[in-house]
């Protein structure tokens, strides 16, 4: 147990350090570079054509590239009616049996179709293909933090990841439905979630930036198209299908393929956070089931020499995280009847090791708080710092809390993994579920 919280603060001082002292780079420019924006969807009428106006804002040249991976809704229409006024917005349709097979097979369908089209001189080196979510929204000025000379400025960078925040954080009634619990509860879930991007998954990326074991997310990444084509194949399949985090997954490829990978937190797409606490622990299994299934990447990455020992370090901090969290579920129940047993059959030995090492056992619970309680702080200070200390403080405290699903994910993602259960349905938006009509507390 020791063990378990010594590597956790280890890394968080890591992570600590690298966020304090992240110094940024001067903007790149962006003309310097084609862009290609894709979008993968499926049934996403409720935002698509929000979206595809706030990428025009925000890249007025960038070629946009909607992926309607068999939507029942009028995803389709709506982009082929913005397509009619823009002849930079193009439609990607996928059919079934082919589609709705899992997001790397849809961007590896808009892949196809970019190279498909570009003409036989274009320099793959110059194209950069980014990947938007389609509630996604980039921030002005993202595209030239994006190529600086720490990013896409360096011809061995493979592909960049920008940070990400939740765009909802201040909506004062993300369940519209619900009454005012409901909507203060929903409120404090996606502030957790901001924090959790913009601050700890922040300092995380900026480690992983240090260690050369960047991870690519499935939001706001961009990637070179001469490093796509060093992955694609004969097939046009650079990113893993059927895998449920085919970014992070792009992201080792890349990497063993002698790729730099870095991440920029200057340059950031927003994305609803998900105010919904079911929607959310959907969502997350997702998330660690995904990483479970990358630790068949443990022999290739300790045998690469593209990454040095401390990346190797991370990338296996990174995949045994989830392991980790299911090993303290197991065993604490364990060690609590162990010790009931204990204090019935042999009193006073359980006792007196009790009263020497639980004092140990206690420190380490409240020093994994510290960590966090750190984060919530340091939100405060860079995102609000309007707000007083003690909001800081108090939003650190919630953030420990928040950790503890963890290790809900993970078990669910194990049993999962272990039954064979792969599949996964689309994560409803927030718009989506409001404009269905179905009443948003049998999401909660």
């Amino acid at each position: 147990m020791l063990l378990v919280f010594g590597r956790f603060l280890v890394y968080w001082a890591g992570t600590r350090h690298a966020f304090r002292h992240n110094r940024p780079a001067d903007p790149g420019d962006p003309t310097a570079f084609e862009w290609h924006l894709v979008v993968p969807c499926r049934d996403e009428e409720a935002v698509v054509a929000q979206t595809l106006a706030g990428l025009r804002r925000a890249a007025p040249h960038a070629h946009l590239w909607i992926v309607d991976d068999h939507s029942d809704d009028r995803t389709a229409e709506l982009v082929l009616a913005a397509a009619e006024h823009d002849e930079r917005v193009h439609l990607v349709r996928r059919r079934r049996p082919d589609a709705r097979i899992g997001k790397g097979a849809a961007l590896n369908a808009a892949y196809r179709e970019i190279r498909a089209r570009l003409p036989a001189d274009a320099d793959p080196a110059r194209m950069i293909v980014g990947v938007i979510d389609a509630d996604g929204r980039l921030d002005p000025g993202a595209l030239a933090m994006v190529c600086t000379d720490k990013a896409m400025g360096r011809p061995d960078t493979g592909a960049v990841q920008i940070g990400v925040r939740m765009r909802n954080v201040d909506d004062p009634r993300p369940l519209p439905e619900r009454g005012r619990f409901a909507n203060a509860r929903a409120r404090l879930l996606v502030r957790m979630q901001d924090i959790e991007f913009r601050a700890n998954n922040t300092g995380m990326q900026l480690l992983r930036r240090r260690t050369g074991s960047v991870g690519l997310g499935g939001n706001g990444q961009f990637v070179r198209l001469s490093a796509l084509d060093s992955l694609a194949g004969d097939d046009g399949r650079p990113w893993p299908e059927r895998a449920l985090l085919e970014d992070y997954e792009s992201g080792l490829e890349l990497r063993l393929a002698g790729w730099r990978l870095t991440h920029v937190a200057e340059a950031q797409v927003s994305q609803e956070g998900l105010p919904s606490s079911r929607r959310f622990l959907a969502q997350r299994t997702r998330w660690a089931q995904g990483n479970l299934q990358c630790l068949r990447y443990t022999r290739r990455v300790l045998a690469s020499p593209h990454y040095r020992w401390s990346g190797k370090a991370e990338v296996l901090y990174t995949f045994l995280q989830p392991l980790v969290c299911v090993l303290l579920v197991l065993l604490t129940p364990l060690s609590l009847a162990i010790t009931g047993v204990g204090l019935i059959v042999f009193p006073d030995e359980t006792a007196d090791f009790q009263f020497r090492f639980g004092p140990v056992m206690a420190a380490a619970f409240v020093l994994a708080a510290v960590p966090m309680v750190a984060w919530g702080l340091a939100y405060r200070k860079q995102v609000h710092a309007d707000r007083g200390w003690l909001t800081g403080l108090g939003w650190g405290v919630l953030m420990w809390l928040y950790t503890y699903h963890l290790f809900v994910v993970a078990t669910r993602a194990a049993i999962r993994l272990a039954r064979g259960r792969n599949g996964w349905a689309k994560t409803r938006r927030n718009a989506e579920v409001e404009l269905a009509g179905v009443p948003t507390a049998l999401e909660a």
